[in-house]
């Protein structure tokens, strides 16, 4: 296990290139879902200085929040509501560039302007999802959404 992030500057693909090595290396041997997920919310938030990185996982029927990085968030969300209900019900990748814009968004933090929500899958089923905010319009785009499918591929294998 790694015990320090390299973190480097530089364009958006070199960041990931950087940082998914690392996030492996923390993975790597260590079964728990939980110490994981708070890891790897950690080192994307601090290699990309996002508003908000964190996990919700899928209990009783609505989504809970799980380990994050950031302000406070909301603690559940309904199946379908949000951009983070609706990338589980429709179990896709959501890039929304202006979460104003986006019927339905949940204000959990004012500070929000845009969002990447990706579904974690174990085998068919989703178990819960990878939830980004920026404080910037537009900030993702399909380089973040190719590198964040690898990061939850790799919190699949867990």
């Amino acid at each position: 296990m790694a015990e320090q992030l390299n973190v480097v500057k530089g364009d958006k693909i070199e960041q990931y290139e950087n940082i998914l090595p690392q996030i492996r290396g923390l993975l790597e041997g260590e079964p728990d879902l939980v110490a994981n997920l708070a890891n790897v919310a950690a080192a994307l938030k601090s290699q990309f200085d996002w508003l908000w990185v964190g996990f919700y996982l899928i209990k009783s029927e609505e989504l809970v929040l799980g380990p994050f990085q950031g302000p406070i968030a909301c603690t559940r969300i309904a199946y379908g509501r949000g951009v983070c209900g609706t990338a589980w019900k429709k179990q896709e990748v959501l890039l929304v560039d202006d979460v104003e814009q986006f019927a339905g968004h949940i204000a959990c933090s004012s500070e929000a302007r845009s969002e990447i929500v990706l579904p974690i899958f174990s085998g068919q089923t989703c178990i819960g999802v990878l939830d980004i905010d920026s404080a910037h319009l537009a900030t993702f785009d399909a380089v973040d959404e190719k590198y964040l499918r690898e990061v939850v591929d790799l919190i699949a294998q867990i």
